[in-house]
């Protein structure tokens, strides 16, 4: 009931979903309007439901005029089995909700009317959520996929690279059966927006990454990678092959053979604590 509440505190109505609303009034399209912002918002709160069972840390639950959002102050190093379980607690919403519609419309407590809309309206919010592309449900699924086998900043370009092929083919296909919708145009641009501001944060989303790693909440790694690197490798380079959900011993060879072993955190303390940028892993070794 606590973590309920505190959920609550943090939802926030963008100021521009008002006027929504009252052009919706207007026009007679205040029921449809309900519909999708119920469905919406059950999406966010089951993302943020299941972050606050995680003890993640929540900033505000936003319903936007062209959709919501759960926004969490993590940054990638969380366990990956809790990311999956947050994204995919969105739309699986949408299977009881659908669910739950179907037998009110046979006990006739819901008009066939509001029935469609309210399965029409879900399917669609749905099937958006899991294109490949991002910041949507299904993009940030295709980058904890990368992250399984790749290091955080190429898991991260790569998802980018796979989210503007969706974003190409979205547009393709919205030509070719929709050209004159208003609607689908603005979400297009919202998501190409998105993604442009992604991309040129993504050194700053790598930073964060290893700040987080560095001063945040210790995460539980349960697995052990550790990397060869040749002691003439400068400290940047070797973080740029942390990955995620992994905890990283350093093992320094030269002429093929080991001269030593770091900690990461060894290597994160040297970047931002002594702001060694340029240092090379081998003069590591004669400081710790």
């Amino acid at each position: 009931m606590n973590k309920m509440a505190e959920l609550i505190k943090h939802i926030h109505i963008h100021p521009l979903l008002w006027a929504i609303i009252g052009l919706a009034v207007a026009t007679a399209h205040f029921i449809e309007l309900c519909l999708l912002l119920l469905i919406i918002f059950v999406h966010e709160m089951g993302h943020a439901a299941a972050a606050a069972l995680f003890s993640w840390r929540i900033k505000r639950i936003a319903l936007l005029p062209f959709g919501g959002v759960a926004e969490m102050d993590e940054h990638g190093n969380r366990p990956l089995k809790e990311e999956i379980i947050v994204i995919i607690s969105g739309p699986i919403q949408h299977i009881w909700m659908m669910g739950a519609a179907l037998l009110f419309y046979h006990l006739s407590w819901m008009p066939e009317e509001i029935f469609q809309l309210f399965i029409q309206f879900n399917l669609m919010i749905l099937i958006f959520n899991l294109l490949p592309v991002w910041p949507l449900d299904g993009g940030k699924l295709i980058f904890l996929w990368m992250s399984l086998y790749r290091a955080f900043p190429d898991a991260h370009r790569k998802t980018l690279l796979i989210s503007a092929a969706g974003i190409v083919g979205f547009i393709i296909f919205t030509l070719l059966t929709s050209p004159v919708n208003l609607n689908i145009w603005v979400v297009l641009a919202f998501l190409l927006f998105s993604l442009y501001h992604e991309w040129k944060q993504s050194r700053f989303v790598f930073i964060r990454f290893l700040l987080e790693r560095y001063y945040g909440k210790n995460s539980d790694f349960r697995t052990l990678k550790p990397l060869v690197v040749k002691e003439e490798e400068l400290v940047i380079h070797v973080l740029e092959r942390f990955q995620r959900g992994c905890k990283h011993p350093i093992i320094i060879e030269k002429d093929g053979k080991e001269k030593g072993a770091l900690d990461e955190n060894e290597l994160l303390h040297a970047y931002f604590a002594e702001k060694v940028l340029t240092a090379k892993i081998g003069d590591l070794l004669y400081v710790y």
